[in-house]
């Protein structure tokens, strides 16, 4: 981001009315490569120089959007899950993922924390960013944002989805036991993140998997794992991605530490301000699928209209969507997005 976009994030953080609103996008590897029409998904994964070209090209397209958390080095789903040893498939044009690598609850008991610094992709994570970081900078950006998927998230692709979502009613003890070496590899990688890049100043951290929790469950398994997280570094700006069901997520986020919550357009915003209180950013929440990238501009215009109309209090408010980039977001329905928020 540019430092005067940061002063204007820590605004919004601080209660202070933008005018016009801010709009900012999550911006990764399920769009940026098909938007750029040049590169695939693998192209853009494994050329530092593709990687950078596609990043300034949105830049330079959406002068006025936030991009967040902006320049992000990831390897879709497998970038923590790789430390681990999971393997990893790499189609050339579809989503990258990792496959799950224990067979039962028994290979926990063997699971060691992984070293961020030479274990999986988030080594060449780190160096992608070292050899572009002179670029970055001269195009006036920094990084900022130290990133991480979620420790739940993060432990599905290891033990596998319904068994871990089983497991954390029928098997507490050694599903804890999973959650906090993956908890433990994860605070080791933000501060390794920090380390390299001293001007990170948030961090972003993804999961969708603690909306398919009950809230006792979520009380167990998520709260006190998040909240390592959100102390790992000492940073003012903490964003957390949950666009499968928020609400329960929504009434938690100022006791994990968490200050912009971006969550599904399932939700309103009323009642993601009611379920969060007045001090949590709300990062939201346009449909992704079925308007920014289904719709035309005009659904698009309606459809920020409506929502702004929906809340009489736009303070700690960023225009998005309820989620992510979605693949097929065309220029256009962008464009009519910053239009309807008053920035073009």
């Amino acid at each position: 981001m540019l430092e005067s976009q940061w002063q204007d994030l820590l605004r919004v953080l601080d209660g202070e009315l933008l005018s016009p609103l801010p709009v900012g996008l999550i911006v990764d590897c399920p769009w940026l490569p098909g938007w750029t029409g040049e590169m695939t998904i693998l192209d853009y994964l494994s050329s530092e120089s593709h990687w950078f070209d596609a990043n300034m090209k949105v830049i330079e397209e959406f002068p006025e959007m936030w991009v967040l958390p902006g320049f992000w080095s990831e390897y879709g789903m497998c970038t923590e899950p790789s430390s681990f040893g999971c393997r990893c498939t790499w189609p050339d044009d579809e989503f990258p993922f990792p496959h799950t690598m224990m067979d039962s609850l028994e290979g926990i008991d063997a699971l060691e924390k992984p070293d961020c610094r030479t274990d999986g992709l988030p080594p060449l994570v780190i160096k992608r960013l070292q050899h572009m970081l002179p670029k970055i900078e001269a195009a006036g950006h920094k990084v900022r944002f130290a990133t991480a998927r979620g420790p739940l998230n993060i432990a599905t692709y290891l033990l596998g989805h319904t068994e871990s979502m089983m497991a954390v009613i029928t098997d507490p003890e050694p599903m804890h036991k999973l959650m906090q070496v993956v908890t433990d590899y994860l605070v080791d990688w933000l501060r390794y993140q920090k380390e390299c890049f001293p001007t990170i100043e948030g961090i972003f951290v993804l999961d969708d998997l603690i909306g398919f929790l009950d809230e006792a469950t979520f009380q167990q398994f998520v709260v006190p794992y998040m909240k390592q997280l959100c102390d790992a570094i000492d940073v003012p700006v903490k964003m957390l991605h949950n666009d499968a069901d928020g609400r329960i997520t929504a009434k938690y986020m100022t006791e994990m530490g968490f200050n912009i919550f971006n969550f599904s357009f399932n939700h309103s915003l009323p009642e993601m301000r009611e379920a969060c209180g007045p001090d949590v950013v709300l990062l939201g929440n346009l449909p992704p699928r079925d308007v920014l990238a289904g719709g035309t501009a005009d659904d698009v215009r309606t459809g920020i209209k409506a929502m702004l109309d929906s809340i009489d209090d736009h303070r700690r408010l960023i225009v998005s969507v309820g989620g992510g980039a979605p693949p097929g977001a065309p220029t256009e329905n962008i464009v009519a997005m910053l239009e309807a928020a008053g920035l073009r």
